[in-house]
């Protein structure tokens, strides 16, 4: 028959125990734990006991990482989940102090001990909520709330009414009319072609469909060194 052994390292027992020692050595405030400083005691003490060519058990390790996350985490800006997970493990490590220090009390009681039982009693619960806050912290908390909530909702549509409701130029509808207004040879100016634009999307669709057409060799672009104007017109077959 197989039996497993558990070993006690050095003062400590388990990786809470551990962590309750380096806290209270390293006079770390349990309610706000500084969880890079905590991290780096805690690896020291992992390697000083992989140095003793001691066995670590996978709980071990499984806390070293767990404090790896959380101080990745933490790194985050506006980290929501890195104040969750710090406060789940000050919880687990109250929780463990107290049960500890419940277990030296008992371990000193010694007469009658183990012949007096008594039955747990019922007790009714009282659930009503006591506690008096400042309107400011009630307000400050539903505020919060109601922020995280919105932050999970979809946009509202007003959110796309500027966007959607402008008309938008098609480039193809562009090139017809440059090809139409260099019809039978003639020549227009860049600036003729903007000039009966009414909206910013028809300035742009005009504009790309100049450089379509330059790309295409449909149309060429003449420029006079003593004048800044664009002029367009047709592009002969040859030509390039």
């Amino acid at each position: 028959m197989e039996t497993s052994l558990s070993y006690k390292l050095d003062c400590f027992e388990g990786p809470l125990d551990l962590l309750l020692q380096l806290i209270s050595k390293n006079k770390l405030n349990i309610y706000d734990i500084p969880i890079a400083e905590l991290l780096e005691q805690y690896m020291e003490q992992i390697n000083a006991m992989r140095d003793a060519d001691m066995d670590i058990a996978s709980e071990f390790l499984e806390m070293a990482s767990r404090l790896i996350y959380m101080k990745t985490v933490s790194l985050l800006p506006r980290s929501e989940e890195a104040e969750a997970l710090k406060q789940e493990l000050t919880g687990e490590l109250i929780e463990y102090k107290i049960c500890r220090e419940m277990a030296e009390k008992l371990s000193k009681m010694t007469d009658g001990f183990a012949t007096h039982v008594r039955k747990p009693s019922q007790i009714d619960f009282d659930n009503t909520y006591e506690i008096v806050h400042d309107s400011d912290v009630l307000y400050t908390a539903y505020m919060s709330a109601a922020g995280r909530g919105m932050r999970k909702m979809p946009p509202p549509v007003t959110a796309f009414t500027r966007i959607v409701a402008k008309k938008m130029v098609a480039v193809s509808t562009k090139i017809v009319f440059v090809m139409r207004r260099l019809v039978g040879g003639g020549k227009q100016t860049m600036s003729s072609l903007f000039s009966g634009a009414k909206s910013r999307s028809e300035l742009v669709a005009t504009f790309l469909a100049v450089l379509e057409l330059c790309k295409a060799n449909r149309i060429a672009v003449d420029t006079d060194k003593g004048d800044a104007e664009i002029t367009l017109r047709r592009a002969k077959k040859d030509e390039k």
